[in-house]
């Protein structure tokens, strides 16, 4: 093997690189977020909704969970439009990162509210707490608390899975690989680069998870 290794090129697109990679954070970041409201709503409307809105959420849930985020996407982007709905390819992206997100989480949260006795409701209801003050208080948090491994690992999962989002055009890191790939041809050390920044950024939204669960969550069990 008499290949030999040139970085050159990549490194002086550093600027190129450090754009796309802030573009998937901020996709990503957002996509969390919203799809964490997303979440939430539709897990209330599947544990203590009227039935209507409990089938409408069931439907959304299975799917988006059983098609593929790449078809997501194309729909969103390319079919929309016929209805006259046309979507730039950054606005594209976060829909469908919030819509697939929001899918999986809802099941994660329905989970942990679900695992919640009954018993502490019934004392929420004891005290005269309004439904929204016992959902909040007393059935959310404590259920957040219990899933939240299980939402940053998923979180994490939608990071990485934002590359798909290159396909439309997105300005984020993984289209931007390939444009200097298509530039310099020196596809085996961009791509290094690629993964290397990829995992940079997991770990270190693994850190912020970590640190965000320790400020918020990390109290001593009252037993």
């Amino acid at each position: 093997m008499n290949y030999e290794f040139q970085f050159d090129a990549v490194f002086a697109a550093w600027p190129l690189l450090l754009r796309g990679t802030w573009i998937t954070i901020q996709l990503s970041a957002l996509a969390m977020i919203f799809g964490l409201c997303v979440a939430i709503l539709c897990a209330w409307a599947k544990t203590a909704g009227p039935a209507p809105l409990r089938w409408l959420v069931n439907a959304y849930v299975e799917l988006i969970r059983n098609t593929p985020f790449l078809v997501q996407l194309f729909f969103i982007f390319f079919a929309l439009p016929a209805i006259g709905l046309r979507l730039s390819a950054p606005t594209a992206a976060l829909i469908a990162m919030t819509v697939n997100l929001g899918a999986y989480a809802t099941e994660i949260i329905r989970a942990g509210i679900e695992s919640i006795p009954k018993g502490q409701i019934e004392a929420g209801l004891a005290l005269s707490l309004k439904r929204h003050e016992i959902f909040r208080f007393v059935i959310l948090k404590p259920a957040l608390r219990a899933i939240f491994p299980a939402l940053a690992s998923q979180f994490i999962l939608l990071m990485l899975s934002s590359s798909v989002v290159s396909v439309i055009s997105a300005d984020d890191l993984t289209s931007v690989a390939a444009t200097l790939q298509s530039q310099t041809f020196r596809s085996f050390e961009i791509y290094i680069v690629i993964t290397v920044i990829y995992l940079a950024l997991a770990l270190a939204f693994s850190a912020v998870f970590r640190l965000t669960y320790q400020r918020t969550f990390d109290y001593p069990d009252r037993r």
